[in-house]
């Protein structure tokens, strides 16, 4: 047999191999879920483990969110999970331009999606969201998740610890993906918060 065709084969199969682990059936665990799909919605960007969410630049209260996502065991940190957030501006207002599609159109365009290296990292640039105008929510930010194998599913928001709008009624027992409350510190001329995920935690379901 020609070795050409043979290499080419295996290059086949390789890539067949690796594509099919990359993308995974998309499989929605954990429960119902309003919004989850957006998780899929980065198409074809190249994702990686840091992403700025427009109108980074000019916000006034900057804010890092960062952390490790581990696997099931708590402590093996999580290649290639895709981690995407949003949340509203400072006046607590998902904003739109009025052209958005799928999700973009409830989710508004402050969201964004990395995947993680070796390290299992995350981090996003962005700024401190505020509460609902006229609502006793307190201010939050949503995340979901999404695993190579395709798992995709929602984990608790972030709170701010301190928020007075915060009650034991905006939380969820037990957290998924892990606590929630998290403490807004000082980072020089931004804010910064950290929260570590646990893949699968308190998710109904996840196998």
């Amino acid at each position: 047999m020609d070795l050409r065709i043979v290499i080419f084969g295996i290059s086949l199969l390789l890539f067949s191999c690796a594509r099919s682990q990359k993308q995974g059936e998309p499989r929605l665990v954990g429960g119902p879920c309003e919004g989850c799909e957006a998780v899929l919605e980065y198409e074809d960007q190249d994702l990686n483990a840091i992403d700025t969410l427009p109108e980074f630049a000019s916000a006034e209260n900057k804010l890092k969110v960062t952390g490790i996502i581990y696997e099931a065991d708590g402590s093996t940190p999580a290649e290639n999970i895709v981690l995407y957030i949003h949340h509203t501006n400072a006046k607590g207002i998902y904003p739109t331009k009025g052209d958005e599609k799928n999700w973009a159109d409830r989710h508004g365009y402050i969201r964004g999606w990395i995947k993680t290296g070796k390290d299992g990292r995350y981090t996003f640039y962005t700024q401190v969201p505020g509460s609902y105008p006229d609502s006793a929510n307190p201010a939050h930010i949503h995340p979901f998740i999404l695993e190579p194998d395709g798992k995709y599913y929602y984990l608790s928001a972030y709170h701010f610890e301190k928020d007075p709008l915060l009650t034991n009624d905006h939380l969820e027992d037990p957290p998924r993906g892990g606590n929630g409350v998290v403490k807004l510190q000082k980072n020089g001329e931004m804010k910064l918060i950290e929260r570590d995920f646990i893949l699968g935690k308190g998710i109904p379901g996840y196998q």
